[in-house]
């Protein structure tokens, strides 16, 4: 299933996109909150962007307290177009990830530094 992004004359919800920057060719996305389908828009547009310019991207995961399948649809579809690393997944990811049967398919590192730095 695709998540086509709302319009954007929606009411802005909370901020779940952080922060983006190159470092070392790479495009870090920094994502907070919640993730699920009333918050997923802003990391939606940022992630498809990223891909159109970048053959690695990175999602800081370090401040993500919920995701749901919503989130894991955009993971799922952004790794089959690039190199997508997952830099430092809480408990509550990891068990999604695990849950879903996807952790040997998304790569995810302890760290942003082991992300970056990993071939």
């Amino acid at each position: 299933m695709v998540h086509e992004p709302l319009d954007d004359s929606a009411p802005a919800g909370p901020q779940v996109v952080t922060g983006e920057r190159e470092i070392n060719g790479h495009w870090v996305i920094r994502a907070q909150g919640d993730l699920d389908t009333d918050t997923i828009d802003p990391l939606f547009l940022a992630m498809w962007q990223a891909v159109g310019g970048h053959k690695v991207v990175v999602l800081d995961a370090s401040a993500v307290t919920f995701a749901d399948s919503s989130f894991l649809s955009l993971l799922l579809g952004v790794h089959q177009e690039t190199d997508l690393r997952i830099a430092a997944p809480g408990p509550i990811l990891t068990r999604l990830l695990r849950t879903a049967g996807v952790e040997r398919v998304l790569r995810t590192y302890p760290t942003l530094d082991a992300a970056l730095g990993a071939s």
